[in-house]
């Protein structure tokens, strides 16, 4: 069953990459007593992912940081390593967007927002959604209809409903 406005977060490990070293951390302590956006896509290096998802979010950051927004974290079932060098690539982690991994799919299908399209490569991974979290509380969810566009769960959207 997919997450719902008004419930708490489950608790989950993401793990991500420092220089050359990985760390990992429970998603419980990153929220706690913090407003913090999270969003999930299907992929680093995938199409409206790269192109869509993740500037949408790069050029709202100044202005969820000035509404009271203390992180912005994406999530996507890849390792520490892809997550680390597209989110260089892509800008991300220069605006400050923090590049976490749920590399065994534990958060994302917690949260209900797992599928797989073997068609295209894609097992257990995540679909798009953008959330508004507050002290663990998700108090704005938009999730994307399956299809490859960024609209809802674009970063404007969001910015759009605080």
């Amino acid at each position: 069953m997919t997450i719902s406005v008004g419930e708490n977060l489950p608790d989950a490990l993401l793990r991500w990459r420092e220089g050359d070293a990985p760390q990992s951390g429970q998603l419980s302590a990153m929220t706690k007593g913090h407003k913090v956006v999270i969003f999930g896509l299907p992929g680093a290096f995938t199409g409206t992912c790269t192109t869509a998802h993740v500037p949408s979010m790069i050029r709202v950051f100044p202005d969820l940081k000035a509404k009271g927004v203390d992180d912005v974290i994406c999530v996507s079932v890849n390792d520490i390593f892809a997550m680390q060098v597209w989110g260089e690539q892509t800008g991300a982690t220069d605006a400050g967007i923090r590049m976490l991994a749920d590399p065994e799919c534990e958060f994302t299908r917690a949260i209900g927002m797992d599928f797989s399209a073997p068609v295209v490569g894609l097992i257990n991974r995540s679909m798009r959604y953008t959330m508004l979290v507050d002290d663990g509380v998700v108090t704005i969810l938009n999730q994307e209809p399956p299809g490859g566009s960024c609209v809802i769960a674009a970063g404007e959207t969001l910015l759009d409903m605080m």
